[in-house]
């Protein structure tokens, strides 16, 4: 019997699939390549839908269940409002349906998506993806807004969150990195170019430079549409650029900043500014992350439809 704990890391394992369905890693690898291949934000998108899910009720594919009449779901909830990707994981599930039916996991297909999407860069896996994750049957919203870190966020909340979960400071600097790909809407950091402390000031922790060049392409406060490279001049490069630039105080969240303003945060974003070094920590980090609060064996479910609970 497993206690159920935050880390059930020793009940997932490498190739799970390699009896029930042995193509399963195939077929992710296979279909998310070539999407990635047309569409080069997907590995952004796919990485932080796999982040956004570990973080509530643990890696069940509960973030990709939908809203029903009576239950209002996660994907609904506002952090989660301008997640993308959902597609891949539909179309990829659609097909590991028709070679083996019922077998792999919502949970585990967006694992795998995720780290294979981010991989297409190198054409080798860049962290391993052990399996065995069951589905999640419940979905709240109001959980989403609880237990997501927020941009906003100083470095007190964000290692409180990130511990709630079993992870270490190590793993906060460390996913941080995933900004290094990607684009965030100018409303989630606007209020560091044009009202810091309400006064109509600028954030002093961002290098005004920068701050200049985000006040171009963020003209107001209400400016809710219009999207910025999260790690400038390198969005669509997974690399260590973002652990440079943030040194530089390039960091474009609240939450990027605030890994530089506790001791031992800030020692590992310097330690993490070689490519070589943060992907050895990524790919540890990410198989923790990975682990969270998992649900194996008879737990959960294997859902039909990663929108739709079976019953």
């Amino acid at each position: 019997m497993t206690v159920f704990g935050v880390c059930q890391a020793g009940d997932l394992r490498k190739n799970f699939y390699r009896t029930s369905c042995p193509s399963a890693e195939g077929i992710v690898k296979k279909i998310t390549e070539r999407l990635v291949a047309r569409d080069p934000s997907l590995p952004a998108d796919l990485l932080r839908l796999h982040f956004h899910d570990c973080f509530v009720r643990g890696c069940d594919a509960s973030v990709l269940i939908r809203s029903t009449a009576n239950s209002k779901a996660e994907k609904d909830a506002p952090p989660n409002l301008s997640l993308e990707g959902f597609e891949v994981i539909d179309e990829i599930k659609t097909e590991l349906e028709k070679k083996c039916a019922g077998k792999v996991s919502c949970a585990d297909t967006l694992a795998l998506a995720a780290r294979d999407a981010v991989s297409f860069q190198f054409q080798k896996p860049m962290w391993e993806v052990l399996t065995g994750r069951r589905d999640g049957k419940v979905s709240r919203a109001s959980e989403a807004l609880a237990n997501l870190p927020s941009p906003f966020s100083n470095f007190s909340t964000l290692i409180r969150n990130f511990q709630s979960k079993g992870l270490t400071v190590h793993d906060l600097v460390v996913l941080s990195g995933a900004h290094t790909i990607g684009d965030s809407h100018c409303n989630l950091f606007s209020n560091r170019l044009y009202n810091f402390t309400g006064k109509g000031d600028q954030d002093p922790s961002l290098d005004p430079t920068y701050a200049a060049f985000l006040k171009t392409k963020c003209r107001s406060l209400s400016d809710t549409t219009t999207k910025v490279d999260m790690d400038p001049g390198s969005a669509k490069n997974f690399d260590a650029s973002y652990f440079v630039n943030l040194k530089h105080k390039k960091g474009l969240f609240q939450s990027d900043a605030a890994l530089l303003t506790d001791r031992t945060s800030n020692k590992i974003v310097g330690e993490l500014q070689k490519s070589s070094d943060f992907f050895r920590e990524f790919a540890q980090s990410m198989k923790r992350m990975g682990a969270i609060e998992v649900l194996t064996g008879k737990s959960g479910e294997i859902r039909k439809k990663c929108g739709v609970i079976n019953s």
